[in-house]
């Protein structure tokens, strides 16, 4: 019993004296309003590229290249402070909430666009289909077809 004591108490202080693991705040820390749309920028990029994998890479396209450019930092920079940040969850997850709700506002603002747009369709399959039924109605009414809009060229006087 003696000896399973000491050995748990020796386990014990060589467990308990672990060193800090924090990582040090680097110098070239981005501020954490950048960082978050950052991180905005790359959850929105890593999902359509995500969709579009083969584009990109036929492409030869790396978003997230791009978007450290944007912001101009490089990707020591990124995971240095992307690492400080993450070390402390109450900040990273404060940080990770706003990108959600950029996300969700952005995605109300697409859907509102997408029922607008759906409405005009049915606003025009709703008048075509009046339009037919009077067609049927009455056959002898004249249906007046829309102009063509003449395309324009550019005369090689214009372009010289």
């Amino acid at each position: 019993m003696k000896k399973f004591l000491a050995i748990s108490v020796v386990v014990l202080l060589v467990l308990g004296c672990e060193p800090n693991l924090k990582p040090k705040k680097p110098d070239n820390l981005i501020p954490k309003e950048k960082m978050t749309n950052l991180l905005y920028d790359m959850f929105i990029t890593s999902s359509a590229k995500g969709i579009n994998r083969p584009k990109f890479e036929k492409l030869g396209l790396n978003p997230e290249t791009y978007i450290l450019k944007k912001y101009s930092i490089d990707s020591l920079q990124f995971a240095e402070s992307n690492n400080y940040y993450a070390y402390d969850i109450k900040i990273y997850k404060s940080m990770i909430e706003d990108v959600k709700r950029k996300i969700s506002a952005e995605k109300e603002k697409y859907v509102a666009i997408d029922k607008e747009e759906q409405k005009e369709k049915d606003r025009k399959k709703d008048s075509l289909k009046k339009l037919l039924q009077r067609l049927k109605v009455n056959p002898n009414l004249e249906v007046i077809k829309p102009k063509k809009k003449k395309k324009k060229t550019l005369s090689r006087e214009v372009c010289k």
